[in-house]
């Protein structure tokens, strides 16, 4: 694979990634330089994780995946969406707003993000590429992509408050739905 190539699948990959950083950013749960790093430092983590074990694991595991991966993501992608919505329509902040960028939370979103680069990792072995260049990519474009989403949605947030809280849980639960519809239909 070219450069090229390969960069424009680590933008492919780090689409999800993106959206979702925008998402939380708006939340405000995920705000200053600490908590942007976190986030962004684990999606582009994960997203360097995936491929390789993908790469190493081979056929035989990833049939047993493929078969409820796009159930897990859904789950953790509207567990997530629905927690940011709740905390955007509560008038009185009674409900405590959690750092998305620590905890179960964070590693939960992460593996939300990356689990389809597991199947890029199983196509990069069957294809014959070495997995450490583009996996190094990916991670790296992840977390670069992550930073810019939280950025954005920070302000939005700040600008727009509880709304784009709200829009952000639905923006998550948007992207959980696109992935069941896709792998459902396809």
């Amino acid at each position: 694979m070219n450069l090229i190539e390969v960069l424009l699948l680590a933008l492919s990959m780090a689409m999800d990634a993106f959206a979702v950083c925008l998402g939380t950013g708006t939340s405000g749960q995920a705000d200053g330089p600490r908590p942007r790093f976190r986030l962004a430092f684990h999606f582009g983590l994960f997203q360097f994780i995936m491929p390789v074990l993908g790469w190493l694991v081979g056929t035989t595991v990833a049939h047993y995946i493929q078969a409820f991966d796009h159930w897990i993501t859904f789950g953790l992608l509207a567990f997530v969406g629905a927690r940011m919505i709740r905390s955007g329509l509560d008038k009185d902040g009674a409900n405590n707003r959690s750092d998305l960028s620590r905890g179960w939370t964070m590693i939960l979103l992460s593996i939300a993000v990356s689990i389809d680069a597991l199947a890029i990792g199983l196509s990069l072995a069957l294809i014959g590429v070495f997995v450490w260049y583009p996996a190094i990519v990916i991670g790296v474009v992840t977390g670069l992509m992550s930073l810019l989403g939280l950025r954005i949605g920070n302000g939005l947030g700040k600008r727009f408050g509880k709304t784009m809280e709200i829009i952000g849980g639905l923006v998550l639960i948007g992207i959980g739905v696109r992935i069941l519809v896709e792998h459902l239909a396809g």
